[in-house]
């Protein structure tokens, strides 16, 4: 049987040197994430041999935070997060000013809330409501005002005149509030009549003539124009019909079209025709005289 070859002393005998290296660069964490980052035509991507040459010196030791490079750009906000962190408010109104400067104070009352709309608007989408449904009755009186700035130019009739002072037709359209407001000053009805019950004898009522108030005037216009239009077939179904043929109305009433005028004209007969019995002595006691 052949002796067992055993090659362990031959091994110690031999001097084995592993062939040295060249060291890599050590790459710090701060240089591979400037290596990671994109870059544009302005910048260019650092290699591999630039990250090596980075000095350590000149990077924070750990935990070490060194304050940010200070440049005459960034010291002002600096200074400003350091006062707002001090529990100082560092703008002076008077000084500094402002980009669209402060409202007087008592604010008007145009300003509140809740008179942000054009009050004969705003009074006129009121009349338009039914059941509370404001949002609804908002929806109709903006469907009105754009029927209005899309319509062309009203033709008017000189043997009914607008109220005195408006402007060209041919501007009418470009402000529909405008427009709608001087169809409704129109046809408002500038004195009504008052009834006294039993007083013409006979126990019939006496009617007296007496003057509106605008808001009054405003609400018996539009009242007619929306008797006039709930009395008019409708053209079609849709939510926006409603709305549609109230906007037509308002272009009959500044074309003097519409039978509003004739209702405007009856009530003003009705009070000259009532003028003598404002001489009544039981009339002159309510103080109507």
């Amino acid at each position: 049987m052949p002796p067992r070859l055993n090659l362990a002393p031959v091994c110690r005998s031999l001097a084995i040197r592993a062939k040295p290296l060249n060291q890599l660069p050590q790459i710090t964490v701060a240089a591979r994430a400037q290596a990671r980052c994109f870059s544009d035509q302005n910048t260019d991507r650092i290699s591999r041999q630039q990250a090596g040459q980075v000095d350590p010196r000149s990077l924070p030791a750990f935990g070490e935070t060194r304050p940010p490079p200070q440049n005459p750009e960034n010291e002002e906000a600096l200074n400003y997060l350091q006062l707002v962190a001090y529990g100082v408010t560092p703008v002076n109104a008077a000084k500094e000013g402002h980009k669209f400067g402060l409202p007087e104070l008592p604010l008007p009352s145009e300003k509140h809330i809740k008179h942000r709309y054009d009050p004969i608007v705003d009074q006129m989408t009121r009349l338009l409501m039914k059941d509370g449904k404001l949002g609804k009755a908002q929806r109709d009186m903006a469907m009105i005002l754009n029927y209005l700035r899309t319509s062309p130019p009203p033709r008017l009739n000189p043997a009914r005149p607008l109220v005195p002072g408006h402007p060209p037709p041919s501007h009418l359209p470009l402000n529909p509030v405008q427009y709608f407001t001087i169809a409704i000053e129109s046809v408002a009805p500038l004195v009504g009549t008052f009834r006294f019950a039993k007083l013409a004898g006979g126990g019939k009522a006496m009617e007296v003539p007496v003057p509106l108030h605008a808001r009054k005037r405003r609400r018996i216009a539009f009242n007619w124009i929306l008797d006039t239009v709930k009395n008019k077939p409708s053209k079609g179904s849709g939510r926006a019909m409603f709305a549609h043929r109230v906007a037509e109305e308002i272009v009959a009433v500044v074309e003097g079209r519409s039978g509003v005028w004739d209702k405007r004209q009856v009530a003003h007969k009705q009070a000259t025709a009532s003028r003598a019995n404002l001489n009544d002595r039981r009339i002159k006691a309510f103080g109507f005289v």
